[in-house]
C-alpha cells in the first residue's frame, strides 16, 4: 500500500480546523509541533468527522462538555510517523498508525483496574477543552498509537475509532451469537454496530431510523428487519410496533440506543424484552424522562457506555481480516483545505453522507 508522506522541515506549513466558537469554523495555520519525550510526530492522513464534532460546532457542547475556548476538532484519525521523541523505541519514521484519541493518566484506580476510558484525568482529543487531531501534523504519546498492517488503509484506520465504539457497545450489553438485537439509529455508529454484530453471528437484528435511505442502507448491510420511526407517533406505539417484529412480540433481548434522543431511548427501553438489556450509546440531553416502572418491573437492565478500552488491537485485526466490509460507509472525502465544506456536507442529511473524512497529502 502507498505510504507517501512528507517529513516536515522549517518551510513546512501546518494547517488545522479550529472551532473558534459556536457555528464558527476556521482553517488556520499552526506551528509544526515537535514530539516531546515519549511522543511521536504524525502526519494525519485521514480524519473522520464525528457527530460530536458537528454537535460541538453547531451547539457549542457535547453531553457534559461545553466549549470554553477555541479548539481544534477531530478524533477519528490515522497517519504516519514523521519523527519520534526521546525514549520512543517501538515506533519509527514511516510507520503507519491509527491514533487512539484518549490519553489516560495510567495511575488512578480506574486505569489500574483496566478501565482507562473512565480515568477522571483522561485527555481525549477534541473533547473540550482539549485540541483535536484535525491538522496536517500533530504529536501524540507513542503509547496510544497503534501500528497498522499494510492491508489496512489510512481511511480504514480512521474508521477504527467509531468501530471501537461499536465493539464496546456490543460487549457492554453482552449480546452474543444467536441472540436478538435492536439498534436504534442507523447513523455511522449504528451501522458499524450492525456490521460487527453480523460478523459475530448476532441474529436477528432490527435497526430503526427516521430516514428511509439509511434504513435501505442498513438492509443492504444485512439487517434482518428495519423500522422507520415516525416522530409524531407516541413512543409507546413505536415500541409496540418494534416488538411486533420480534418472536411472540416479546421484544429484543438486547438493545443499543445509538441516537441519544429521549423519545428513542424511551422506545428502546419499552421494546426490550423482559429481563433484557438496554444500553445507551448515543449522547443526548443531560436530563431525560425515562419509563422507570416499565424497566424496573420487567427487570430490564439499563446500562451506559462511555467510549471504549482495549479495542484498537482487536479492531485492527478485524479490519485486516477482510471479514468486515465497512469501506462503503465512507461516502465523502475532502482535502484538509476543504474542511469547511466537509463539515457542511456531514451536517446535511440531504447529501446522503454517512461518514465524511478529511485527508492530507
Amino acid at each position: 500500500m502507498s505510504n507517501n508522506f512528507q517529513i516536515p522541515d522549517e518551510n513546512t506549513k501546518n494547517y488545522g480546523v479550529l472551532l473558534n466558537k459556536t457555528d464558527d469554523l476556521q482553517i488556520i495555520e499552526l506551528p509544526v509541533p515537535k514530539p516531546a519525550q515519549g511522543e511521536v510526530q504524525l502526519q494525519v492522513k485521514a480524519c473522520g468527522i464525528c457527530g460530536s464534532d458537528i454537535h460541538l460546532w453547531k451547539y457549542g457542547e457535547i453531553g457534559i462538555f461545553p466549549v470554553t475556548k477555541p479548539q481544534l476538532l477531530g478524533h477519528e484519525a490515522a497517519g504516519v510517523v514523521t519523527a519520534v521523541g526521546e525514549g520512543v523505541t517501538n515506533l519509527k519514521v514511516g510507520d503507519r498508525v491509527a491514533i487512539e484519541a484518549g490519553i489516560p493518566c495510567s495511575n488512578c484506580s480506574q486505569c489500574m483496574a483496566g478501565r482507562y476510558h473512565l480515568c477522571p484525568d483522561v485527555v481525549f482529543k477534541s473533547t473540550p477543552p482539549y485540541d483535536g487531531l484535525l491538522s496536517k501534523y500533530c504529536t501524540h504519546p507513542a503509547r496510544w498509537v497503534h501500528k497498522m498492517p499494510d492491508n489496512v488503509s489510512y481511511e480504514q484506520g480512521a474508521l477504527l475509532e467509531p468501530l471501537s465504539v461499536a465493539i464496546s457497545a456490543l460487549e457492554r450489553c453482552g449480546v452474543t451469537f444467536g441472540r436478538s438485537l435492536l439498534i436504534t439509529g442507523a447513523g455511522p455508529i449504528g451501522l458499524l454496530t450492525l456490521a460487527v454484530a453480523k460478523a459475530t453471528g448476532v441474529s436477528p437484528i432490527i435497526i430503526t431510523d427516521v430516514q428511509p435511505s439509511r434504513l435501505e442502507y442498513a438492509k443492504q448491510m444485512g439487517a434482518d428487519y428495519t423500522y422507520q420511526v415516525d416522530p409524531k407517533k407516541p413512543d409507546t406505539e413505536v415500541a409496540r410496533e418494534i416488538r411486533a417484529l420480534t418472536k411472540n412480540n416479546e421484544g429484543a433481548e438486547y438493545t443499543l440506543e445509538c441516537t441519544g434522543i429521549e423519545s428513542s431511548f424511551r422506545a428502546a427501553i419499552m421494546a426490550t424484552r423482559d429481563a433484557g438489556v438496554c444500553c445507551l450509546v448515543g449522547v443526548g440531553k443531560n436530563d431525560q424522562s425515562l419509563p422507570v416502572n416499565n424497566f424496573a418491573m420487567r427487570e430490564v437492565d439499563i446500562k451506559g457506555l462511555f467510549r471504549y478500552h482495549h479495542t484498537y488491537p482487536r479492531a485492527i485485526s478485524l479490519m485486516a481480516s477482510g471479514k468486515l466490509d465497512v469501506d462503503h460507509l465512507i461516502t465523502h472525502k475532502f482535502d484538509l483545505m476543504e474542511a469547511i465544506n466537509a463539515f457542511k456536507t456531514a451536517a446535511d442529511y440531504s447529501t446522503g453522507a454517512i461518514k465524511v473524512q478529511i485527508t492530507t497529502n
